[in-house]
């Protein structure tokens, strides 16, 4: 498989490691649109949003949970903004789900907010 994601996690790729368990590999976006843009990703390949499953579901708790844990670990105070795009329409580039964690500025809300992501 050619997946960069996958190749990041795995090491191949160089990245900017924020946090790393069995299942999870979070690592600082190479283009950040907030000052704090850190990119959580599952280890096993999931190619989107639209491939979670009964069997894989549990993985998107577990980034749920890493991401309270990342902020909390980084003094994120003020709050932050999660996202996952789903499909070339919503703007997915990397075919591999993934989840923005943006923080660190006061964000506002609709798609002019989020349209430089990915």
């Amino acid at each position: 498989m050619d997946c960069l994601f996958c190749k990041i996690a795995k090491g191949e790729i160089p990245s900017t490691k924020v946090y790393e368990d069995e299942l999870v590999y979070c690592f600082k976006d190479i283009a950040p649109i907030t000052p704090i843009h850190y990119l959580i990703i599952p280890k096993m390949h999931i190619s989107g949003a639209s491939e979670i499953t009964a069997e894989n579901s549990a993985i998107v708790a577990h980034i749920f949970e890493t991401a309270a844990k990342i902020a909390k670990a980084e003094g994120i105070q003020d709050g932050f903004r999660i996202i996952t795009n789903c499909g070339d329409n919503a703007g997915q580039t990397v075919k591999h789900l993934h989840f923005h964690l943006l923080a660190g500025v006061k964000m506002g809300w609709g798609p002019e907010s989020v349209q430089a992501v990915e």
